[in-house]
Parts: structure tokens; sequence; C-alpha cells
């Protein structure tokens, strides 16, 4: 299914159990809580990356943010407001966001139980030398009371660009919500669904296992991959001439353009993964993900290496865009 499902996430959100939370901690407190992470991590295998939010430019916080490894709230924070990122982006250690800790492992595809092994791996080897305010009866306990218990927040990414538009994505929430998850934007609560791009994750994290969750998110992240590809077909059978052309315009002007805005990339963005995926365009839909990062802002401005106005970004945009689908950087 991971030509719909695009990736899965699992956060867990802790708190060491001798600091206050956040809307009582101090400076000193929340440099105590980065530097105990730190140094019970310090012996993983894996090579790691400590990025302090504080004296970092605003466009490498921003590329964070499109890459997923940290949310926006944790740019507003003042305070010791850091991550630890694996070298391979698989594994991010947000400190001092909304919680202490915010524990995210990613995966591609659908595979939600290597993002759970992922977490809970990270977990255990913090538990080994530190200790979470756990309560008996309420479990893991956090900032916001909606975290409380497991702490846990599973999460897939889906691309349901059919539903949207047969105006389905009611039904999806309403499917979603029976089973206590949610679904949300590109990029979390509060975002928007750019790209036909739709985050499914559980809302409540009391009264349920771990397992229980994941089994939920992922067994109903399955059922609207499924509706999605009914709707597809539906709409390849109803006029096949104008399904393709909708896909070929896009891949067309991705290919060609010289100068385009992120909000019209999103939407050609859109059509090049659905075309990739059901075989009808030159282009792995494996290939569509890393694209759809690098022709974001930030990620512009990184990778050319300097200021540009927004009509040279929309250009340089291009340049990206061109190069990736014709087998460059």
């Amino acid at each position: 299914m991971s030509d719909i499902i695009v990736s899965s996430r699992v956060r867990l959100a802790r708190n060491y159990e001798d600091l206050p939370f956040r809307g009582k901690i101090s400076a000193a407190q929340c440099e105590e809580c980065v530097n105990r992470t730190l140094s019970a991590l310090r012996d993983l295998p894996e090579a790691y990356t400590y990025l302090p939010m504080e004296g970092m430019e605003e466009n490498e916080k921003q590329a964070l943010v499109e890459s997923h490894l940290v949310s926006p709230d944790l740019l507003k924070e003042e305070m010791g407001a850091a991550v630890l990122v694996r070298g391979d982006e698989r594994i991010a250690l947000m400190m001092n966001e909304e919680d202490h800790l915010r524990i995210q492992a990613f995966a591609p595809g659908d595979d939600l139980k290597e993002a759970v092994q992922g977490a809970f791996s990270i977990e255990d080897t913090l538990q080994k030398k530190l200790s979470f305010a756990f309560d008996p009866q309420l479990g893991y306990l956090t900032a916001c009371p909606t975290n409380t218990g497991t702490g846990m927040r599973a999460s897939m990414m889906l691309h349901l660009p059919m539903l949207t538009l047969f105006k389905q994505m009611g039904k999806v929430g309403q499917l979603a919500a029976k089973v206590g998850l949610t679904i949300r934007g590109i990029y979390g609560e509060g975002s928007e669904a750019q790209g036909n791009l739709y985050q499914l994750s559980n809302q409540v994290t009391l009264g349920r296992t771990e397992e229980e969750l994941a089994q939920a998110v992922t067994a109903t992240a399955l059922q609207m991959a499924e509706m999605e590809r009914v709707f597809r077909k539906r709409a390849w059978e109803k006029d096949r001439v104008a399904f393709e052309d909708q896909l070929f315009r896009s891949y067309g002007l991705l290919t060609n353009a010289r100068r385009m805005n992120v909000k019209e990339f999103m939407v050609h963005w859109s059509n090049l993964r659905l075309g990739a995926a059901m075989e009808k365009l030159p282009v792995s839909y494996e290939s569509t993900l890393s694209l759809l990062t690098a022709a974001q802002p930030a990620h512009v401005l990184k990778a050319a290496g300097a200021a540009l106005s927004e009509k040279e970004q929309d250009a340089y945009r291009c340049e990206i865009i061109r190069s990736a689908l014709q087998g460059g950087n």
C-alpha cells in the first residue's frame, strides 16, 4: 500500500519525573533536560546530530519542519529547544517542546511496526538510566491531558487525491472519528492538506494500549487506501483521456516550467505522485517523496546557498524539479 501510504511515524511524549512541566520550568532545568538526554544516548552506535534552536538561522529551522523532524511548535519555544537527529533521519528527539521529550521514529510507506520499534528502542535506552513521570492508573504524565496514558501518537501520511476530488474526505473523517482517530494536514494539527496529503493519527492516548493504537491506525489507513483505489479506478474508467491529460499536463509543466511557486508545485506534485503510483508516468513513486521535500521553500533556499527573492526562489525551484525528473541531483 506504500503507493498511497507515503510514510509512518510514531511519537512518544515523555517528561522527566523530577523536572517541572514546560509551564513552570526554568532555563537551568531546560538545560538539564538536554544534558541528561544527550548523556543517556551518548553510547549509541549510530551517529546523531545535536541541533539547538537558539542561534540557528530561520531558514535552517524551517527546513527541519519541512523534513518533519521538528514541529512548528518547537520553533516557538525560547528556552532549551533542541532536536537530536540520527544520521538516516529515521529517529529525531525533540527536547523542551510541549513536553521534555518528544521521541519520534519514522518509516517509509505503511511500515508502522518499524516506527513503533524504533521509538520504543530509544525509550528503553533512556529508561535504563533515567525515570519518566508515570502514574500507575493514568500512565505517562504529560503537559497536555490529551497525551496522558501511553503518550503515543501513531500516524500515517496518506496521498488521497481522488477521495479529495470526489468530495469524500468528510466521510473519511467520520470513519476515522468512529475509531478514535483524526485526519490532519501535511504538517499535523492546524495545517492544510497540501498536495492532497493527510495525516491519520490516534486522537486519544488514554485507555488503549500502544499495540491497540498502532493496529487501529494501520487498519484504518489500509481501509482508506482501498477507498482511494476504488475512486482512482472509477475516474480512470469514466474518462481515461481526461485522467491521462491531467497527469501529463502536470508532468509537462514540472519538466519544462521555468518559474513555479510552492502552492502550484504541490498541485502538480500530487498529479505526479498519482501518475507514478498508477504507472502512467515515467517516474517512480519513491522518488516523488524526496522531490516533495526538496521543492519546499526552506530547502530551495538551502540548496541555493544564498538569499533569493520570491521570483528567484520560484525559478530555482524549477531547476531542482527538472534536475530530479531528468535523473540528476
